[in-house]
């Protein structure tokens, strides 16, 4: 399989995804940011390319009324 390349911002975003699951925090859009030291406004280009390329899932709330927004999963390389 092909290694993916990857911009530096995508390789932080997905690095703080996979750091926030680690440590068993739900990868929230303003919890990215902050673990990436980037603003929220700066997430979506890296965050849509990352899961265009299969590294990062979108993952609704799957409580129904508790929606604290979407969250964001890595996807280990095979």
């Amino acid at each position: 399989m092909p290694q993916v390349r990857l911009s530096e911002t995508e390789e932080r975003v997905y690095q703080a995804v996979a750091a926030l699951e680690a440590r068993g925090t739900v990868p929230y859009p303003d919890l990215i940011a902050q673990e990436t030291g980037l603003a929220e406004e700066e997430l979506s280009e890296p965050l849509h390319l990352l899961t265009e390329r299969g590294l990062l899932h979108r993952e609704d709330s799957p409580m129904a009324g508790l929606d604290f927004g979407p969250r964001w999963c890595a996807r280990q390389p095979a």
